[in-house]
């Protein structure tokens, strides 16, 4: 039998192509199988999702890719994560807001106040333990010293740091530099915002004021050349000033009150009646107008007396915030998550605090990328576990309320990092062996 070489080899060549690619074929589809398995970075499995922003109140997985939110959906195959986190039992939020702290931390001997000084506290140490991303200083610098501001604390800061500029160029270093009308200059506060720092410049904050509303009225000059919203931290005037002036003759729709809950016998006017603890009519139709009431707890700013009519009332606050400073952080604030859970005690949803705490903040401060979970938005989100149970929440006077639910952070996660791991969720698991 004759065999016919060249045939035989021609035959060999085709088989050899085929098999060639036939392997590299495989070794991609492997690849690709591979790539696809991993295209998740963090999966957070078997939560339920509060999301205000995209009216999501429901159990959902959060899938995070290079530090953005990538997937949000029932059930996302654990196949396709790298690393998978059980959440079940828990509740993720938007990275929560805090709209008014002072974190201007330094050691400027001449300060007396939050301004460059230990009265501020660092913003890391407050922030992820309670579900915080994103804080916004609340006027501590001002036009002349906000860059040391930055470049001091901004800049080495996990946490995202914002910003009100004060109005007085000197920023809050003491209750007389407050004062002083000379420094007050809105051309450079709106330099400093539209033309310096327009990403961290927010708006611009009046407080401390011991006049009528020379502050208030420089503070809104400021902020209409700068496009911004002003907050206020009125009163310190005996007699008090008449807040019903200033929400309906002074203030812009979307510039903001603080110290909503307040109640100080002398220096400043309380939005509920001391006397009858009805809200006052005109403060609905303050917030009717477009005016923002702020929480701002601190350390002498939220009284039961005012906060439970108010609530029973009918008036809610636009914003919850904690006004963090060394006042606040040790009596009745504390934290962010324990100024949250206080709403809750008065009655309020878990979703409606939500809310108060993420996307109306980021609306007030005009940073609609922040306070939600959209896909493409950064990464920045918090695992809360609601306990259950008696839990006793103090106001500035030491008046104790009892409730039923507190907030406790479990995980925090800034621009797709865990920066807050109250359990070890996120930890690889290590048994002891007895």
């Amino acid at each position: 039998m004759t065999v016919n070489m060249s045939f035989l080899f021609n035959k060999i060549a085709i088989y050899k192509k085929v098999y060639c690619r036939f392997s590299i074929g495989f070794v991609l589809l492997i690849i690709c199988q591979f790539s696809y398995a991993q295209e998740i970075d963090i999966l957070l499995k078997g939560a339920h999702l509060i999301d205000p922003k995209n009216k999501i109140d429901s159990k959902m997985d959060v899938g995070i890719v290079n530090g953005k939110i990538a997937r949000v959906a029932k059930d996302i195959p654990i196949a396709s994560a790298a690393k998978i986190i059980d959440v079940t039992g828990f509740y993720i939020t938007p990275g929560i807001i805090d709209m008014h702290v002072h974190v201007f931390q330094g050691t400027d001997k001449y300060s007396t106040s939050v301004g460059n000084s230990s009265r501020s506290q660092q913003a890391d140490a407050f922030s992820f333990r309670t579900g915080v991303t994103t804080v916004v200083d609340a006027g501590s610098s001002g036009w002349r010293n906000f860059p040391l501001f930055k470049e001091q604390t901004i800049d080495k800061s996990q946490t995202r740091i914002l910003a009100f500029l004060n109005v007085i160029g000197n920023g809050m270093i003491g209750r007389f530099q407050e004062q002083d009308v000379n420094d007050m200059n809105p051309v450079m506060n709106a330099h400093m915002i539209n033309r310096l720092y327009p990403t961290i410049l927010v708006g611009i904050k009046s407080a401390h004021y011991w006049g009528e509303f020379t502050s208030v009225d420089k503070a809104v000059e400021s902020g209409k050349l700068a496009n911004v919203p002003i907050m206020v931290d009125f009163g310190e005037h005996n007699p008090a000033n008449s807040i019903e002036s200033l929400f309906l003759k002074h203030l812009r729709p979307g510039d903001i009150f603080t110290h909503t809950f307040s109640e100080i016998s002398t220096g400043r006017e309380s939005v509920v009646d001391e006397k009858t603890r009805k809200v006052k009519p005109f403060v609905f139709e303050a917030q009717k107008r477009g005016v923002i009431f702020d929480v701002g707890h601190g350390g002498g700013a939220f009284s039961w007396a005012q906060a439970v009519p108010a609530y029973q009332q009918g008036f809610y606050p636009n914003v919850i915030s904690s006004d963090l400073h060394d006042q606040s952080m040790n009596s009745g604030m504390k934290d962010m998550a324990n100024v949250m859970s206080k709403f809750l005690a008065m009655g309020m949803s878990f979703q409606d605090v939500v809310l108060r705490s993420t996307w109306n903040p980021a609306q007030v401060i005009q940073r609609p990328d922040l306070g939600h979970l959209s896909v493409g938005a950064e990464a920045d989100l918090a695992v809360f576990n609601v306990r259950e149970g008696e839990f006793g929440y103090t106001d500035v006077r030491k008046t104790a309320v009892v409730g039923t639910k507190k907030l406790e952070a479990e995980l925090t996660i800034r621009a797709g990092k865990v920066v807050w791991d109250l359990n070890g969720l996120s930890g690889q698991k290590w048994t002891i062996e007895k």
